[in-house]
């Protein structure tokens, strides 16, 4: 029920009026500021709703936000929050969704989209706004996005100078062509080298199946897993932060096991002097080529 409502209500009641409610503000930004302070949302995921939240300012001005890493640190333009109630906001946002989604993994470009409609429909709540120009968009299907690379742009990225664990984790989902989840989510321990393979964690209501690999990577994750008997297959650079799930922290080194948002971000990068169009590509096409050429996990 939204905020004016409820004041009707309240005085209706011949109640005692609550506290009048906080001005609108005029800039998007402030709006952001004010919505995640109230959010219950731990720090992790304060920082990326705040990530995905300003990307949209672009949007709202007909503008493409900056890409890769540098997005996270770019100022955004000022957008005045009333450009929310503009005719126009819905259809600039339905076209940045799709723009995004050419660039993007579906389930990325789903979670930003989310965001906005978690503050959009607070921002209601308090009477800011009047309109959802979010209403008409809609969750993206992943096939429709993940057009595959094509058989010399999967070469070209093998060619391309990368870090063993880059050119580790590539190999398993082009080889393997197993959701980019479930490859994040190899142990150590139940690698089997020899067989070229391992037992895959059931996701996204899929039964338990078994990822496999050419012998090749089998190779690569060897040299990887040098010294690691245990633990995440692939680690962040950094250590892990307090109160990480023991399952997800390396005992060896310390390091927590890597995020899909931390993947995804480093092929972007990475494949970016290779794409014309300078965008870099997504590990979703990557896992589509995989698919193309005959790989899928059992």
């Amino acid at each position: 029920m939204r905020s004016p409502h409820r004041a009707a209500l309240v005085q209706r009641r011949g109640a005692t009026p609550g506290p009048a409610p906080e001005p609108a503000p005029v800039e998007y930004a402030v709006a952001v500021d004010r919505y995640l302070a109230g959010a219950s949302l731990g720090a992790a995921s304060r920082r990326v709703y705040r990530i995905s939240l300003t990307s949209w300012a672009w949007a709202l001005v007909g503008r493409r936000p900056p890409g890769g890493a540098g997005r996270r640190g770019a100022v955004p333009p000022v957008v005045p929050l009333a450009l929310l109630d503009g005719a126009d906001a819905g259809p600039r946002l339905a076209c940045a969704l799709a723009d995004r989604g050419t660039t993007t993994d579906p389930r990325t470009v789903n979670r930003e989209l989310s965001a906005l409609r978690s503050a959009v429909g607070w921002w209601q709540d308090q009477g800011w706004i009047a309109a959802d120009p979010t209403a008409r968009l809609r969750h993206v299907a992943g096939a429709a996005l993940v057009p595959a690379l094509t058989g010399g742009q999967v070469r070209e990225l093998f060619r391309a100078p990368a870090t063993l664990r880059e050119h580790t984790l590539w190999r398993v989902i082009y080889d393997s062509a197993a959701p980019v989840d479930d490859i994040l989510g190899l142990d150590a321990g139940r690698i089997d080298l020899a067989g070229r393979g391992a037992p895959a964690t059931a996701s996204q209501g899929r039964r338990h199946g078994r990822i496999r690999w050419r012998d090749g990577t089998s190779e690569l994750l060897g040299w990887l897993l040098a010294g690691r008997p245990v633990g995440p297959v692939f680690l962040t650079d950094r250590r892990a932060p307090a109160g990480a799930a023991p399952d997800d922290v390396c005992p060896v080194t310390g390091r927590a096991r890597m995020s899909y948002r931390r993947a995804a971000e480093i092929f972007s990068a990475a494949t970016r002097p290779l794409d014309p169009a300078g965008r870099g590509w997504t590990l979703g096409r990557l896992r589509q080529a995989g698919l193309e050429a005959g790989a899928g996990p059992d």
